[in-house]
């Protein structure tokens, strides 16, 4: 299925490809000895903490920046040797970066120009992201989402079979997030290879089929979302029951880790649901659901990335005791 907008006569997607990929700026270590493949026809995560160096990674796969040693290529090739780019590789990476003084409509007609790419591309794109109505206004007055529109219709404009965004949802409100993650599924679907920073684990848990994670510049993990929430989270089990402290001391004396849920049940890490059953059983404490604990796409990156976090931030103390005496309250 062709997206409404997109130009026919697609060429075979290809691929982003990092080798030994490295970054310095002084003595700082932006990037370091980075190796993945970003494939065709998924939508490909790419998280980190804060300062992990995704934005540098970013600028070097598009040429803004050079590597200190190492390569990326886009189609098999460097950017810098493609005669039109924007044919090849199509990014947001800072919806800002728009002279402000310029029509929507202008402001992609310039980008058009430079690489010959027809007047009637820039309607299509126009009609694709929601702002036809605002075509001739100038970006400057333009809200925050708007901005993220303008960003991604640029990014479309020469029909490329690379995408790569990054926080693109920022700004937008529900409806419009919900149409950039199915803009983004129906361009993985016609076999293009998109790539996509964000900061929101609950929507690449809704969104990405495959994720690269890195951490103070090196690569920590590359899987699918299923695998990586498999591999780095604990084994936990979900538990109702009118005994809650009895059951909570138990499973702490039998060595697990117990926190309450949103829905204020018991989450008992450590145990299996037969172990925390016949442990239930044993102290004589009725249960009203026992049930697996599927942990969140955010539990799994946060404990895989806690040592690769350059800011650590904390609670005041008093604070700090409320919350950890709540945890089993």
């Amino acid at each position: 299925m062709l997206i409404r907008g997109v130009m026919p006569g697609r060429k075979e997607s290809k691929m982003i490809e990092a080798r030994g990929l490295t970054k310095k700026y002084g003595d700082t270590v932006a990037v370091d000895n980075l190796t993945f493949a970003v494939e065709p026809g998924k939508i490909t995560g790419f998280l980190g903490p804060n300062g992990a160096g995704k934005t540098t990674t970013m600028r070097l796969i598009l040429g803004l920046d050079r590597p200190t040693s190492g390569t990326v290529q886009v189609n098999g090739k460097q950017l810098r040797q493609l005669a039109w780019p924007m044919r090849e590789v199509g990014a947001l990476l800072d919806a800002k970066a728009v002279h402000g003084g310029r029509s929507a409509y202008n402001h992609l007609l310039c980008l058009a120009q430079t690489n010959n790419l027809p007047a009637r591309r820039v309607t299509e794109v126009l009609d694709l992201v929601g702002l036809h109505e605002v075509a001739r206004k100038r970006s400057k007055g333009f809200s925050l989402g708007m901005g993220q529109r303008l960003g991604i219709a640029a990014a479309l404009l020469g029909d490329p079979s690379i995408l790569m965004f990054d926080e693109p949802v920022n700004g937008l409100d529900p409806e419009g997030i919900l149409w950039i993650r199915n803009l983004m599924k129906a361009l993985a679907s016609e076999g293009r290879t998109v790539f996509v920073s964000s900061h929101l684990m609950s929507e690449m848990e809704n969104t990405a089929d495959e994720l690269i994670v890195i951490g103070r510049g090196r690569l920590i993990a590359q899987s699918t979302v299923a695998e990586f929430i498999a591999e780095n989270s604990q084994q936990s089990v979900r538990v109702s029951t009118p005994q809650r402290g009895l059951l909570a001391a138990a499973a702490a004396a039998a060595g697990a880790t117990v926190r309450d849920d949103a829905a204020g049940k018991l989450v008992i890490l450590g145990l299996t649901t037969a172990q925390v059953g016949d442990l239930a059983f044993e102290n004589g404490i009725r249960l009203h659901e026992l049930a697996p604990a599927q942990a969140s796409l955010e539990e799994a990156f946060m404990e895989l990335t806690a040592s690769s976090v350059e800011f650590q931030a904390g609670l005041p103390s008093d604070q700090r005791d409320a919350v950890t005496a709540g945890e089993v309250a």
